[in-house]
């Protein structure tokens, strides 16, 4: 059972990702924007089975043939002739982004605004303990 899932571990692995990146490095090599969009859209639907998976694998990977679904759902996303990601990202990823991109673009800025805020918060509460420490051991 281990050698397999580690088979299927590096066949997406090299598949999912090496060769993809490989062939992304082609395209911008090449300067050709018909395959920048390609990978692009790769890249995309990728990265929204990888966030997908990290859930779905806590649930499903009791599922018969679950992993090697996985591996036949990346094979489909890089074919020429199915053009899987392509699909996906045409049919249901760029119209549900388009609808949704001001709701999206307002939440990441009051995010990075909040972010910002805590990180500052932390800092300054950082500064002063170790301030304290610095004192309390100084007297010491």
């Amino acid at each position: 059972k281990l050698n397999w899932f580690v088979c299927l571990f590096f066949s997406r692995l090299i598949f999912g990702t090496l060769y993809p990146a490989y062939y992304s490095y082609k395209a911008v090599k090449s300067k050709d924007i018909k395959e920048y969009v390609k990978w692009m859209m790769y890249w995309i639907i990728f990265a929204l089975f990888t966030t997908a998976e990290t859930f779905t694998d806590i649930f499903l990977c009791w599922f018969p043939f679950y992993y090697e679904l996985k591996i036949a759902f990346v094979a489909w996303l890089l074919s020429p002739y199915t053009k899987g990601s392509s699909l996906l990202y045409r049919k249901f990823v760029h119209p549900t982004l388009s609808s949704k991109e001001k709701e999206i673009d307002d939440c990441l800025v009051q995010a990075k605004d909040r972010s910002y805020d805590a990180l500052v918060h932390f800092g300054k509460r950082g500064l002063n303990v170790a301030a304290t420490a610095a004192v309390m051991a100084a007297s010491k």
